[in-house]
């Protein structure tokens, strides 16, 4: 069971915040940290419901401006659930204070969350300053059947003892966006018009609103108790609906308290009101049993779906990663209008806005659950709109989509951000990364061909491609000396890098990364059109005004962009090899871990963007998303070689001026040493995987979850190890030995083939279809072509691996 469980012995307040993003618990609709019932938010603990897409906007002052910041909303908290032990004698008599972890009564404590079935499982035993002890078991889960629901079952035993307890179950709606230590600057107080009260003996509820978004939002829960109890008449606080019970307790006799709670919010079809449907539901739900199995068979089907098999500790932590992609992006998103949160639904870090990070997270989802990335894809196209709009705001043609993505499609990104190191708020222009367009552009292509949905190409995808391509094209200017188009003043995924040395405005030229995928995209999008019924061609051309001398126009830049070199290596922009290098060794000395270079430079009065040191991969990045061939035809259409050669170089370059500052870092570079360097892509790999159980951003995980990193990793086992591409009309394989991982399998769906399996093991690849009365898969090997038809298993050997 150990490969399919996460336990956590004795309690440490200083591990509370990253045990609480590790446990916690979803359902793709809305996900509840795993904090203690007992506990408030204070220094040690934060318990945060967040439900996808519920977002709310305020304005605070910042050092002297005012800034307008949109947050993913911490939802009220509906764990609340504490108990201690009543003194002998009369209903006024005196009762010991509420126990806590926190407090010296706690004797022992142990959490076990366990993957296979979604529940997080809790004992902890406390004694009073008579010596009794109480024992409490807790198990705890958020249905994944049903996403409005959640579920927490308190055990209580009297060790040697009989007498009464007396537990308070609540809603608490007096949270607020505290979560992040480096926002407590910025308001949090977006919840409003709180009211609370009963429905009936054993129910209770709060609603509420958000303050600017109206956003409505209700919560009902409902307690039932096995074993003798009786109310105690409650007065509600003024935003916080309890319910208080006295138990009876009988030495060495268990009581059990059931505790169900409903979420409804405003944004969900087919209710009138989110108050009536939570009442209604948590009054209708089943028993705390029948729901649990509900819950356990829906995780079945789950892990039926997507699980991945690897031996080891590696497979034991892909499978925690798969576990939180499912909470935060499960079947369930496919009836939503949502985009993929950063920070999973965990945490309230980067306020829980949407960036580029689907770009790690599609191809998983597209080869397992298509009908969510086909969801995701959606929430990008009914913002195309808003982004032609900050296209036109810019000055620019097309759709310009935001750095950072929320509610309504606008640029989300903080004009300021704080440096926790020195204190001071800084100017920050992460919104001129564009690229995040191009990524867009990726996800839509990549999706379509692993789905094989091509009305959602012809249509939606079509349209966005058309516009991304616009924007390339108009930011796009020719430089009759380079005889070169060149795009200037971006940012590239190197955030470190956002001005030129002592340059009074910021942005860089022809990043390399923008470039290619610029030109990448304009040469996809002509392809899709060409593609396209001539009908609906002439339409998509009415509608946006297309005419055939922009079609020319994206012809010559796709093969004329400048894309920049030094040294014998691709340049990050141009420039960057006039920049000067960083004493590495210095700064390791002085500092330990210099991920953050950027705030330890600022700190001292400095700026990286006076070194050739970068934040995570950059150039690297094409070696992550292009396939050595794709990349290097790529180059070729831009009229450049790139051979074997350079492409090393180039790896080995900026591999020795990395800081690994983001945990995407770690998993793109492990990718692509793991074709051209494999004795050194493990320990990339190991700290991708790594990345959020230890933690090793320093603190981060606390504050949510990293989805990207946790989706890449299983796409590198998925595709990025075994070569897996999803091309026209044929799966393509060309697998990569790593000695510490060359035993795996996982089974994707492809085109309709549910459950098409995949087992590498040294010197043989062995590929299953399932029967079935679809057409074969037809396999692309570096030096074969191979047809598998349902119902048959292939043994591939593979010479040198």
């Amino acid at each position: 069971m150990r490969d399919w469980t996460w336990e956590y012995d004795g309690y440490d307040p200083a591990e509370e915040r990253l045990r609480e993003s590790l446990c916690a618990l979803g359902n793709g609709y809305f996900a509840t940290r795993g904090a203690t019932p007992e506990c408030p938010a204070d220094t040690a603990h934060y318990p945060g419901t967040y439900a996808a897409g519920c977002y709310n906007r305020l304005t605070s002052t910042v050092a002297g401006r005012q800034i307008e910041n949109e947050d993913m909303v911490n939802l009220p908290n509906w764990l609340p659930l504490r108990f201690r032990i009543r003194d002998d004698g009369d209903d006024s008599a005196a009762t010991n204070g509420w126990f806590t972890p926190d407090s010296t009564a706690l004797v022992d404590h142990h959490q076990t969350l366990d993957l296979r079935t979604g529940t997080l499982a809790r004992t902890a035993t406390y004694e009073d300053p008579r010596g009794r002890r109480l024992s409490v078991r807790q198990l705890r889960f958020v249905h994944m059947a049903d996403p409005h629901l959640a579920a927490l079952r308190t055990e209580f035993t009297a060790q040697g003892w009989t007498g009464e307890i007396e537990v308070e179950s609540a809603i608490d709606g007096t949270v607020t966006n505290n979560g992040v230590a480096r926002y407590r600057q910025l308001d949090g107080h977006h919840l409003s018009g709180i009211s609370r009260g009963n429905s009936g003996a054993d129910t209770v509820w709060l609603a509420c609103r958000t303050s600017t978004s109206d956003i409505r939002i209700a919560m009902a829960a409902r307690i039932t108790v096995e074993g003798p109890m009786r109310p105690v008449p409650t007065d509600h606080e003024p935003a916080r609906a309890a319910q208080i019970l006295r138990l009876t307790l009988t030495a060495d006799r268990t009581v059990t308290a059931d505790k169900t709670v409903a979420l409804h919010t405003s944004r969900d079809p087919a209710i009138s009101d989110p108050l009536g449907a939570a009442v209604d539901r948590v009054n209708t739900a089943p028993r705390f049993h029948e729901l649990l199995l509900s819950h356990q068979a829906a995780w079945q089907q789950l892990w039926q779906r997507a699980d991945i098999q690897v031996p080891g500790e590696a497979g034991r932590i892909l499978r925690l990663h798969l576990f939180h992609v499912l909470q935060t992006l499960s079947p369930h998103t496919a009836d939503l209008d949502v985009g993929v949160p950063a920070r999973g639904l965990h945490g309230e870090a980067y306020r829980g806005h949407v960036f580029w990070d689907e770009l790690f997270v599609l191809p998983y989802l597209n080869l397992h659950f298509p009908e969510a990335s086909r969801a995701l894809l959606t929430y990008r196209h009914r913002r195309l709109d808003q982004a032609c709009h900050g296209a036109r705001e810019a000055g620019r043609a097309g759709a310009m989509y935001p750095w950072q993505s929320g509610s309504d499609g606008r640029e989300e990104t903080q004009e300021l951000h704080l440096n926790p190191r020195s204190g001071r708020w800084l100017p920050d222009h992460s919104r001129l990364q564009h690229h995040v367009g191009s990524a867009i552009a990726y996800n839509v292509w990549q999706y379509c061909r692993a789905s094989g949905d091509t009305q959602f190409l012809h249509t939606k995808g079509a349209e966005m491609l058309l516009q991304i391509s616009r924007f390339w094209s108009d930011a796009a200017t020719y430089d009759a000396a380079l005889g070169r188009y060149r795009i200037r003043a971006v940012v590239g995924p190197d955030e470190y890098h956002d001005a030129y040395p002592g340059a009074a405005t910021p942005g860089l030229d022809d990043n390399a990364y923008t470039n290619v995928t610029a030109a990448w995209v304009l040469a996809r999008t002509l392809d899709v059109l060409e593609s396209l019924p001539e009908p609906r061609r002439r339409e998509l051309s009415e509608r946006t005004g297309l005419e055939a001398r922009e079609l020319d126009r994206w012809e010559d830049i796709s093969r004329l962009l400048h894309v920049p070199f030094h040294d014998g290596v691709i340049s990050q922009f141009q420039g960057y090899g006039n920049l000067k290098e960083l004493a590495w060794d210095a700064y390791r000395v002085r500092y330990g871990d210099i991920r953050r270079l950027d705030r330890i430079l600022e700190a001292e009065g400095d700026t990286v963007n006076g070194y050739r040191a970068s934040k995570q991969a950059d150039v690297l990045m094409l070696g992550y998303l292009f396939p050595p061939g794709e990349l290097r035809s790529l180059f070729s259409r831009l009229g450049h070689d790139m051979d074997d050669a350079l492409w090393q170089r180039t790896v080995d370059y900026y591999l020795r001026r990395t800081s690994h500052g983001s945990t995407l870092s770690g998993l793109v570079h492990g990718w692509v040493l793991a074709r051209v360097r494999p004795e050194q892509a493990w320990a990339y790999c190991k700290e991708a995987l790594e990345g959020d159980i230890a933690d090793l951003q320093g603190g981060t995980t606390g504050e949510g979850i990293h989805l990207g990193a946790m989706a890449g990793t299983l796409d590198l086992v998925q595709r990025g190890l075994s070569g897996l591409q999803t091309l026209d009309d044929a799966l393509g394989l060309d697998p990569v030995p790593l000695p510490e991982l060359s035993t795996y399998g996982f089974a994707l769906r492809y085109r309709g083939h549910l459950g098409v399996h995949f087992r590498m093991r040294p010197g043989q690849l062995e590929i299953t279809v399932p029967d079935s009365d679809l057409s074969p898969i037809d396999i692309e090997l570096t030096d074969r072509s191979i047809s598998v038809k349902p119902g048959e298993t292939y043994l591939l050997p593979l010479p040198g691996h």
